[in-house]
C-alpha cells in the first residue's frame, strides 16, 4: 500500500489561490490532483464551494469532487479510505499524487491516521439528538465533560455532531475518545511530508475573500441554493451548515435581505480563514509559504516543485 506521506500537499485558507497553484504544480511534477475539500464532495454545490473550473479539471485530472449527494453525510474515515484508493490508482498509472484543498481535519487524518472507533449506534445517537433538541446542545456538552473533560474542553457546546460521537465512543468502549485520538497530537515518527501552506498577509487575504464572495453571488449562488432546497431530500447537516449556504438558506427563509446576507457571508468566511490558519500553524508537518505581493500561480508552483524535489 502506497504511503500517504509520500504524496504532495498544497493547502491554505479559503480564497488563498490553492486551485490555480495546484494545477500549475501538478503539471510540473506529473501529478493528478486529489481534492482535500470537505464541501467539494457534494454534487450540485458548485458556486459556493468554488470548485475547480471545467478547464482546470481538463488540464489535470481531479479526484474526490462531486462524489456524494447533498443529502448525504461524509465521515473523515470514509474520506481517508477514498483518498487511499485514489492514491493507489494514480500511482499505478505512474503519476505523482497532489492533494489540494483547505479542510484541515482531512489533512491531519491523511498525515497522522485516524481513530475509527466503534460502529455507529443509530438508536443511541437518536436519543442524544433528541436530548439536544429538548434541552439544547449544552446538555450534551455537560454530559461529555463528566466523562471526557479533555474533549469537552476543545469542542464547542454547539458542535452537536462531534459531541454525540464523543459520548457514543465512551459509552461503547468505556474510554474517552481523547485517549484514542492521541496520534492526532504529533507527527508520525521520521516523516517529512511535502505539505505547503499558502500564507497571505491578512489584509490581502480578506480582500481576496470579499472579491470571491461578490463573484459567487454574481454567478448565481442564491439560485443554486434555491435549487438545492427544492430537491426531494433535504440537505445534510454538514451541507446546510457550510459557509455561504447557511446564510443564503436563512435569507431565503426571510431572516435578512440580500445585501446583509452578502456581508454576513464575507464575515463568516473571514472567520473560517482564521480558523483554518490556526489549524495549519498547529500542524508541525506544514511548511508556510509566504505569497509574494505579485501573486503568480505559475511562478509559485515552480518554486514549490523545486523545493519539494530538493527535500528528497
Amino acid at each position: 500500500m502506497t504511503s500517504l506521506l509520500d504524496c504532495w500537499y498544497l493547502t491554505g485558507p479559503t480564497a488563498s489561490g490553492k486551485t490555480g497553484v495546484g494545477v500549475e504544480l501538478a503539471r510540473r511534477i506529473g501529478a493528478e490532483i486529489v481534492s482535500m475539500d470537505s464541501m467539494a464532495l457534494y454534487r450540485r454545490m458548485d458556486i459556493g464551494t468554488a470548485k475547480p473550473k471545467a478547464e482546470e479539471r481538463q488540464a489535470v485530472p481531479h479526484h474526490l469532487i462531486d462524489l456524494v449527494e447533498p443529502h448525504e453525510e461524509f465521515s473523515l474515515a470514509r474520506y481517508v479510505d477514498e483518498a487511499q484508493r485514489c492514491v493507489e490508482e494514480i500511482r499505478a498509472r505512474g503519476k505523482e499524487v497532489l492533494f489540494v484543498g483547505g479542510t484541515p481535519l482531512y489533512l491531519k487524518g491523511l498525515l497522522r491516521g485516524i481513530f475509527e472507533g466503534p460502529a455507529a449506534d443509530i438508536e443511541f445517537r437518536r436519543q442524544l439528538y433528541t436530548l439536544a433538541e429538548a434541552e439544547g446542545p449544552g446538555a450534551l456538552h455537560a454530559r461529555l465533560a463528566q466523562v471526557d473533560p479533555v474533549t469537552a474542553e476543545r469542542l464547542h457546546p454547539n458542535d452537536t455532531k462531534r459531541l454525540v460521537r464523543a459520548i457514543e465512543v465512551f459509552e461503547k468502549t468505556g474510554r474517552p475518545i481523547s485517549e484514542f485520538q492521541k496520534q492526532f497530537d504529533r507527527p508520525r515518527p521520521g516523516s517529512t511530508p511535502r505539505v505547503y501552506v499558502l500564507d497571505w498577509p491578512r489584509p490581502e487575504l480578506h480582500a481576496r475573500i470579499h472579491d470571491r464572495v461578490d463573484r459567487m453571488f454574481a454567478a448565481g449562488l442564491v439560485d443554486e441554493v434555491r435549487s438545492l432546497l427544492a430537491e426531494p431530500r433535504p440537505l445534510s447537516k454538514t451541507a446546510a451548515q457550510a459557509v455561504g449556504y447557511r446564510e443564503v438558506i436563512e435569507h431565503l427563509e426571510g431572516a435578512r435581505g440580500l445585501d446583509e446576507t452578502i456581508e454576513l457571508v464575507k464575515l463568516h468566511t473571514r472567520r473560517l480563514a482564521k480558523r483554518q490558519d490556526t489549524w495549519f500553524r498547529g500542524i508541525e508537518e506544514c511548511h508556510l509559504v509566504g505569497v509574494p505581493r505579485r501573486f503568480d500561480p505559475a511562478v509559485l508552483a515552480g518554486q514549490l516543485a523545486e523545493a519539494g524535489g530538493a527535500e528528497r
